[in-house]
Order: structure tokens, then sequence, then C-alpha cells
């Protein structure tokens, strides 16, 4: 749920500890550990005492994070599907915004257009690397922000099937990781990674993430529940590439398997490096939000 001018000599930096140690260690070990994982399979060893499978899952996050570094900000257009069980339908229209932060997650804002019940809501997070994302919904009818409590991270946004968790962006340290598999998807090899939230409140015991091995863009998340049980399955697909590097879904589809509901999200009008700075996305600019 993902929940996207500077010139080009303004790139965002990040830390040595933060991006360039964290990507050195993803090069080094996807080149080395997948020939251990081979050796290891081959004579039948088990990998806990080293644990390559959870190294590389590792690495492969990484490389994918690093990939998508030093966008600075970009905003999109959106439209929200909402789909019963039966296929009735609904949608919204609103907009996102989002700013990269040096050292820690980024921050998103999402205003709601149409219609006209929800016309003026706004949703600020604050993602963050270490400890709980900090997010606010601010509802035009009461006129007054909502703080979302750790708590209600699994609850659903705006009646969508997407989590409020799911509309934080997804920071590497959020989670553990481990190597399943190899795998074909939509024609493309991917890696299959397991990813575990670490946060203790999260609705989902394990995420099954679907990786393609040229660029790193995230196919398909397949969610389980406290119990262990299947519950979602977000499908993303028409990438598009911006600025020669940053790959953005165009159309992002969650599936509740438990209700047979399911959300769409649909993107266009993607522009980056606009300029926003930290005030742009302020708590105060909520109820103000355009």
């Amino acid at each position: 749920m993902s929940v996207h001018s500077y010139s080009a000599s303004v790139q965002k930096r990040f830390s040595v500890s933060r991006r360039g140690t964290l990507a050195a260690i993803a090069l080094t070990a996807l080149t080395s550990l997948s020939a251990a994982t081979t050796a290891d399979a081959r004579s039948g060893m088990s990998a806990s005492a080293s644990d390559p499978a959870a190294e590389k899952g590792l690495a492969i996050a990484l490389e994918a994070d690093r990939r998508d570094a030093g966008f600075s900000d970009y905003q999109a257009k959106l439209k929200m599907i909402l789909r019963n069980a039966h296929g009735d339908q609904s949608m919204r229209e609103l907009r996102s915004r989002f700013l990269e932060q040096e050292n820690d997650g980024d921050k998103s804002l999402v205003i709601f257009d149409h219609p006209r019940d929800v016309n003026g809501t706004a949703f600020l997070t604050f993602s963050h690397v270490d400890g709980d994302d900090d997010q606010w919904l601010y509802l035009p009818a009461l006129k007054r922000v909502k703080r979302i409590s750790s708590s209600n991270k699994s609850g659903p946004f705006m009646g969508s099937e997407f989590a409020y968790e799911d509309i934080s962006s997804q920071e590497v340290e959020e989670f553990t990781y481990r190597f399943l598999r190899e795998d074909v998807l939509a024609g493309e090899p991917t890696f299959v990674v397991e990813r575990v939230p670490t946060h203790r409140k999260s609705g989902y015991t394990r995420q099954e993430v679907w990786i393609d091995q040229a660029e790193y863009r995230t196919f398909k998340i397949v969610y389980y529940d406290r119990k262990g049980d299947l519950l979602k399955t977000l499908v993303q697909s028409d990438f598009e590439q911006f600025l020669g590097q940053y790959w953005r879904p165009k159309t992002m589809r969650m599936l509740n398997h438990q209700t047979g509901k399911s959300t769409d999200l649909l993107w266009s009008e993607f522009s980056f490096r606009n300029g926003y700075e930290q005030a742009d996305f302020d708590r105060a600019v909520l109820a103000s939000a355009r």
C-alpha cells in the first residue's frame, strides 16, 4: 500500500552507515552467498550455523534499497478502486507526495480529492528505521487530526485492503529476511525472499516477496496473518522507469483472500525532484493540505 525541482547536482546523499556500508554488504553477499548456498544444498548441510539463507535474503533487500536511493522527492496522482466480494466497486481520487530522508525512513503525504465525503482527508506518515512509524489522519468532517497508534497499524486504510503499515515506506531495518528460492513471475526471473516484521504489533507474522533479478523491483508480496494463515496478496505491475533509475508500478492490486475484497491503486502523472522541504510534511499542514 507502497500506499510517490532539484537540479541534477543537488542529489540526496546518504551517510556511510546508512547506505554506503549497507550497499557494500549487499554487493559482496550477493556474489558470495549464492555459491555458499549451492554448496550447502549439494552437501545436504543445514544452513543454521552460518545461515546463508538469512544473509542472502538481507543482501537482496539491501540491494533493492540501494537502487532506489537518491530520488529526493516525488509526487503522483492515484485512483483507488474498492471492490467487495460481489464485485461492486467504488472509486476515490487522491494525490501522494514523498520526501526522502537521510538516515531515516521516508515521509509521505496522501490527500483525498474525490468523492465529496472524503475530500480534504489527509494522511501523513513519518517512516523510521528504528522504532514505530508516526502516522496522522486529518478528518475534515471532524476538523481534527487523529494520531494512528502503533496498535492500530494493522487496521484498514480508509476502508481499503491496504493496512496502515502497508502505506508506510518499507524500510529494510523493519524486517528480518530469509532467501527461499528462485522463481519466474510474469516471464521474469525473480528471487523469493521471506521477511518477518520486527514490530510486535504488526498484523503479519511473515511475508513472501518476489523481487526481479534484473532491476530489483518488487513484483508480488504474499501476507500471512497473526495466526500464520494466508491473508492477502499484492501484485505490482506496469512498471515505468524515471530519471534512468527509479522504477514505479502504475498498477497495484491488493486481494484479501479471507474476505474476497480487493483494492486497486492506479498511479499516474509521476513527477520527481519537485523541491519539497521538511515544512511541506509538517503535521501543521494536514488541515490545509492541497
